[in-house]
């Protein structure tokens, strides 16, 4: 018998097209339902429920319980970045599964990635964090120096909270429409929150996208992809 981790029970769980679907619904960072789930997946709830007693056995997924109604989520932050990176595979490889409409730019343009922003506006902003020196690369870690977190509390962002937290503070995720990095973690989660706190965007609750309004564009791009002087 081989010995080690066992990839091809999670590739399994994975590789089901319906359980695909779903964890690809739960990237949106938001709990559903067992039948909302089935609706996506576009199977039976039976059968749905089936398929998430396996993602939850597996690791994958988790239930929480609200009242009366049972909902589900992505187990981690880690499942998230490991489904995130078979989404840039897939997409590098051209695997693609495409909608008719004008979905497809505004999911790339931006999207939630879990809890964090992606997308072309994600990436620019990591890009452009990056450049000004506000974030810094040592090995495989990504730190803030202190001019970064001097910017980040201008942002109105409590980094003494997110420093007391288990979540590491700056990750890197690849972004699978770009192929870039984007921001991660628990700044990450912070940004997005602040963007919508701000008004300057909302989530579609449809979909993965983050729609922002031209003022809250601007401002956005203004403040976190400014133009070099």
């Amino acid at each position: 018998m081989k010995e080690g981790p066992d990839i091809a029970r999670l590739a399994a769980l994975i590789g089901d097209p319906a359980r695909a679907n779903m964890l690809s619904a739960l990237m949106g960072g938001r709990a559903l339902t067992a039948s909302e789930l089935a609706a996506e997946a576009g199977v039976t709830l039976p059968t749905a429920s089936s398929h998430l007693a396996k993602l939850c056995e597996g690791g994958l997924a988790s239930p929480r319980r609200q009242g009366r109604h049972k909902y589900f989520s992505l187990a981690s932050d880690e499942v998230a970045r490991v489904l995130e990176g078979l989404m840039g595979l897939a997409a590098g490889h051209g695997h693609l599964r495409s909608r008719p409409g004008p979905r497809d730019p505004a999911l790339r343009k931006a999207r939630v990635c879990y809890n964090h922003l992606a997308g072309d506006l994600g990436t620019r902003m990591f890009d452009s964090l990056m450049a000004r020196g506000l974030i810094g690369r040592g090995g495989d870690d990504l730190a803030l120096t202190p001019a970064g977190r001097a910017f980040v509390a201008d942002f109105g962002i409590d980094l003494s909270a997110l420093d007391a937290g288990k979540t590491r503070l700056c990750r890197e995720c690849l972004d699978w429409s770009e192929r870039r990095s984007h921001l991660a973690g628990s700044l990450g989660r912070a940004i997005l929150g602040r963007i919508e706190d701000l008004g300057w965007a909302r989530r579609d609750r449809q979909t993965r996208i983050v729609a922002f309004t031209p003022d809250g564009e601007t401002r956005f791009l203004e403040r976190f992809c400014p133009a070099p002087d």
